[in-house]
């Protein structure tokens, strides 16, 4: 005689079966383990969003009691809860800055925004903290970048201009221009140029490796070299090859333009003693010296892009 088949519980869902499986096999253990798993997930669910609000909820409550009265253990809080903001922003601003400049730096600048900002936000105008403290942050460190910067805003717009000039005459003229096509390209005099020579040599502080190096993402020569004794293959065709462009940006300067650059560079002569061997002024030495670099970066540029 057959057992009677027991009955599944009552108010418990059966689970999914293979095919072939009867499902008054389910026994009562399998479906409170289905259940206790559901409820956990559900648990685990509905808590994660009560975190979230109860965060909300507290930065709100701390608006509040530093409107009411900015102490500054409030806006260290605050600051604390922000601060991934300034990393962010830091970020943003320098990616397209110089590797010598730190990013730790741009961080701590960003922070005295932030602080600026909580101190000036009022909470009752309905704006999003963040979008203003954002652009704070942005203000406050490109601040501290112009003022380490030793070179004026207005020249360093000029030398942009200068440069830009030069591509286009060059792409345009398939050679090097004159000081005269240059000076009708910016839409100023032939003095007005040389006065813009003499204030651009604040600009064009750079050693003849970075010329070499334009354009390429390589850092200097030097910095390839793991061993001043080893010979590495790789690094002398790349050096030949950037003495090659830099050899062929030479001979498409004018004579007065090469001769400077070679006794500067090659013949280690000063400004001063240059001038003696060229009859002229050391003023006029730097200008034509700032011009001759001003036009080699621009045609190594030009062939590093070709």
């Amino acid at each position: 005689m057959t057992e009677p088949t027991p009955e599944p519980d009552e108010g418990v869902q059966p689970t999914s079966h293979k095919p072939g499986d009867h499902p008054d096999r389910v026994t009562a253990s399998e479906n409170t383990e289905t259940r206790a798993v559901m409820t956990a997930q559900y648990e685990l669910a509905e808590k994660g969003e009560t975190e979230n609000g109860d965060v909300d909820a507290g930065i709100q409550a701390l608006w509040r009691q530093f409107s009411c009265a900015p102490e500054q253990r409030l806006r260290d809080r605050l600051v604390l809860h922000y601060a991934p903001l300034v990393k962010y922003v830091a970020g943003r601003v320098g990616t397209g800055l110089p590797t010598h400049v730190d990013v730790g730096d741009l961080v701590q600048s960003g922070i005295f925004g932030l602080v600026d900002a909580i101190e000036k936000f009022d909470p009752e105008r309905g704006l999003r903290f963040e979008t203003y403290a954002m652009q704070r942050i942005r203000g406050a460190i490109l601040d501290d970048l112009r003022s380490q910067d030793w070179v004026p805003r207005v020249v360093r717009s000029r030398a942009r201009e200068a440069e830009r000039a030069l591509e286009r005459l060059g792409a345009r003229l398939h050679r090097t221009p004159t000081d005269a096509e240059l000076a009708t390209e910016l839409g100023i005099t032939a003095n007005d140029l040389r006065d813009l020579y003499g204030q651009l040599r604040l600009t064009s502080v750079v050693a003849l490796e970075d010329l070499v190096a334009a354009g390429k993402d390589s850092g200097s020569l030097v910095d390839t070299l793991p061993d001043d004794d080893a010979v590495d293959p790789v690094a002398v065709l790349v050096d030949q090859d950037n003495r090659r462009q830099l050899a062929e940006a030479i001979a498409q300067l004018n004579e007065r333009d090469r001769v400077v650059v070679s006794l500067y560079y090659f013949e280690n002569l000063t400004l001063a003693e240059i001038g003696k061997v060229l009859g002229v002024t050391e003023s006029r030495v730097s200008q034509l010296h700032t011009r001759a670099v001003l036009r080699l970066r621009a045609k190594l540029v030009e062939q590093a892009t070709v």
